[in-house]
């Protein structure tokens, strides 16, 4: 059985995430930076880690949702909403009646 990814195990995720793609010093990113003020995305860096939501952690994405994420603490929120949800309905459809 998986192990579920907590708030934390998400945050480093993330964190490594943007090192490794946008080459952000680790020390700059914590859970209240801004995406496009402190660590200095752009739209094209915004629809690269929408590629990495889907792809990485198999989650579909809103667009209307994703309007509302401006810190990397949005991010963690809407993962662990996205994976949660995810969960509760693999849950459900293995449930028998």
């Amino acid at each position: 059985m998986e192990r579920t990814m907590d708030k934390n195990d998400i945050f480093l995720f993330v964190k490594k995430y943007f090192v490794d793609t946008f080459e952000i010093p680790e020390k700059k990113i914590d859970l209240k930076s801004s995406l496009f003020e402190d660590l200095e995305l752009d739209s094209i860096d915004a629809l690269d880690m929408v590629g990495m939501l889907e792809a990485e952690m198999n989650i579909e994405t809103n667009e209307k949702e994703l309007k509302t994420i401006t810190t990397v603490q949005d991010v963690v929120d809407y993962i662990l909403r996205k994976t949660s949800n995810q969960n509760n309905t693999n849950l459900n459809s293995q449930v028998t009646v």
